[in-house]
């Protein structure tokens, strides 16, 4: 349409109108902003430790009417994970969204700095106006930011927000926590809500008065925490804030029952997670109340699913999936779990689980599963299996704890969610394993897993960089490494003859996993004894550290035995630690070096408290007494 040059198009009236068109234009777009954007409030209950010990998760043990009921109001996920089986990893990967061995932020209390766009969540949702608060566990693993949270305290409340300002609001409660089955010897029967004589138990646990009571102590615990999630809803009730906020209740990883936390198996990763949509955002809800889903979620899925729900855009490097919300992703096929050093004790495992398969894979099949751990150790349940076991009173199922690890496991857990059952060498499997088995081989390589560099390089080669950015530089060999670790762990036979050749290559973390290859049970450590010998006098402590281990595995003692001895007065405490591990680990061995053992390590007189855990137990082990006469 074509309009004369000085001819008027609007009247002045008209341009009122246009005035008026535009202003209500502009507060529709804020109203409609208020209302996608809406952004509900979101309060996260978390408790401590416990795997699904609920009644709506079918626990037969469980006394908890108040988290049942929020599943009668919500929705119960029941293929829920942790990605780590264990607090400060798997609280890392929760603020961040990315798994924590991408980061670096896989060993058990660590400090290790992470990149700056690396943001943890609240900074997203404080950015976005919500008042963000944590009450109060914090426990990340590495360095939290400036200005991360409005409040983080054992004080901090929704509460003390601006009028109509939207909070996210964490509450977590260590009512469930480990510490608690600690000193169940101390209480009387009599005075436990659940009866030691009425408890289920676990295939894998032998039938003790001790576990008997453990079960029934902790789930009076577990209750314990279920009053507490009450009231902190009965809260949100009387604040007048329940039909505004969506609630998630979770478990920080399962627990605590031995041989679950710190482990990959079901009971160390499976949790409870229920989420409660008021009506006023059931529209968000993927069902109806007291409804259930099945679609396999993990821990590092909140992150991504919180900043969807609050109509946040989720940062391309989140490694979770949002399950929730605008953003919601498709359901996956696959969650993946890790673990790396717990506290004082080395081990490395990787595990993928899909809905009927749970696929593990021990790198450091040398490394038994009950390795002494001094937290653990104070369960009265665990000192009693380990006594029945050295007694010789439990069954086949009940021992396999205290062996040697399998390269690789399989469990159905459709039909054995106990794990007990390893079909990893069943024929009937053989395509289910190598399913699992390429899954988890892409996952490890896509995130540039750190954990394949053992604690104490991983710290030398980083220097001044992150971890994360060392793994993602362009000179840095992420495949022959992993490659690497996958021959020295092979289920079938390994390649000796390659890993030879790789004990001199020009990568530390290479020929580390070259020599480990020759430590574990069963490999021919002395085809390469002059290589590994070699190794003893590497520039990089981790190298010689395995490599010796390797060399005493082939009758190599006295050389080997006295460079760990020497490794103990290290400048790096976490390659200290690694000594003291290899010579816990080779036992009887250690004893010809008793007396050097006990000199270096009194040598210096400030002492990492891992170190000073690991140091105690293997003196008691080798010279009860000894011990008596360590002052740290």
């Amino acid at each position: 349409m074509h309009f004369p040059r000085n001819q008027t198009i609007f009247t002045r009236d008209d341009t009122h109108f246009i005035k008026v068109v535009f202003i209500l234009l502009f507060y529709s777009v804020l109203s409609f902003a208020g209302n996608t954007l809406d952004r509900p409030n979101i309060l996260w209950i978390v408790s401590e430790d416990n795997s699904p010990f609920l009644g709506c998760y079918g626990d037969e043990n469980a006394v908890t009417p108040n988290l049942d009921r929020l599943a009668s109001e919500g929705i119960a996920y029941d293929n829920a994970f942790a990605n780590a089986p264990v607090c400060a990893p798997m609280r890392n990967t929760i603020i961040t969204g990315v798994y924590a061995s991408q980061l670096g932020c896989q060993n058990m209390r660590s400090k290790y700095a992470i990149p700056e766009r690396f943001k943890f969540l609240p900074q997203y949702l404080h950015e976005a106006g919500y008042y963000c608060t944590n009450n109060a566990k914090e426990d990340y693993n590495t360095t939290k930011p400036e200005n991360c949270w409005d409040e983080s305290s054992s004080k901090a409340h929704y509460m003390n927000r601006n009028a109509g300002q939207p909070f996210f609001a964490v509450f977590n409660t260590n009512l469930s926590h480990e510490h608690k089955i600690h000193f169940t010897s101390l209480i009387e029967p009599a005075l436990l809500q659940h009866r030691p004589e009425d408890m289920l138990l676990a295939p894998y646990h032998p039938d003790l008065p001790e576990m008997r009571k453990c079960y029934a102590t902790y789930h009076d615990y577990v209750t314990k925490m279920d009053e507490k999630m009450g009231e902190l809803l009965a809260e949100l009730e009387k604040n007048g804030l329940a039909d505004e906020t969506i609630v998630f209740y979770y478990s920080d990883h399962g627990g605590v029952l031995p041989r679950s936390k710190r482990f990959l198996f079901e009971s160390g990763t499976k949790i409870p997670f229920i989420v409660r949509f008021p009506e006023k955002y059931q529209y968000l809800a993927p069902a109806g109340p007291g409804e259930r889903d099945d679609r396999l979620i993990s821990l590092v899925d909140l992150a991504p699913t919180l900043l969807s729900l609050a109509g946040i855009k989720i940062p391309a490097y989140m490694s979770g999936h949002a399950f929730l919300g605008e953003q919601k992703t498709a359901d996956p096929v696959y969650v993946y779990f890790l673990r790396q050093r717990m506290d004082e004790r080395y081990d490395m495992m990787r595990a993928v689980r899909d809905k009927r398969f749970r696929y593990i894979r021990n790198y450091l099949p040398q490394r038994k599963y009950g390795e002494h751990l001094s937290y653990l150790w104070r369960s009265t349940s665990t000192r009693a299996w380990e006594t029945a076991f050295k007694a010789g009173k439990c069954n086949d199922i009940q021992s396999r704890f205290w062996g040697y690890k399998a390269p690789e496991e399989l469990y159905d857990v459709t039909n054995d969610p106990h794990n007990v059952h390893n079909l990893a060498n069943d024929p009937a499997f053989s395509d289910d394993l190598e399913r699992m088995r390429i899954a988890l081989k892409q996952w490890v390589r896509e995130n540039h897993d750190t954990g394949f560099l053992h604690e104490g390089l991983m710290i030398e080669l980083a220097g001044e960089q992150t971890i994360y950015e060392l793994t993602h530089a362009p000179d840095y060999p992420n495949e022959r490494i992993i490659e690497t670790a996958e021959m020295a762990s092979d289920a079938d036979a390994p390649d000796m003859a390659e890993l030879i050749t790789r004990l001199a290559d020009p990568h530390p973390a290479v020929r580390c996993w070259a020599a480990a290859g020759f430590a574990v049970p069963g490999a021919r450590a002395k085809e390469a004894v002059p290589e590994l010998k070699k190794l003893l006098a590497d520039p990089v402590a981790d190298v010689r550290i395995t490599a010796a281990e390797a060399l005493c595995k082939a009758g190599e003692k006295k050389e080997s035995l006295a460079l760990l001895i020497g490794e103990l007065k290290n400048e790096n405490p976490r390659v200290q630690l690694y000594a003291l591990n290899v010579l816990d680990a080779l036992g009887d061995d250690t004893q010809a070096v008793l007396k050097e053992l006990f000199l270096a390590a009194m040598n210096k007189k400030e002492r990492d408290q891992y170190f000073q855990r690991a140091y105690m137990h293997l003196i008691q082990t080798l010279r009860p007494g000894w011990e008596d006469y360590i002052v740290w």
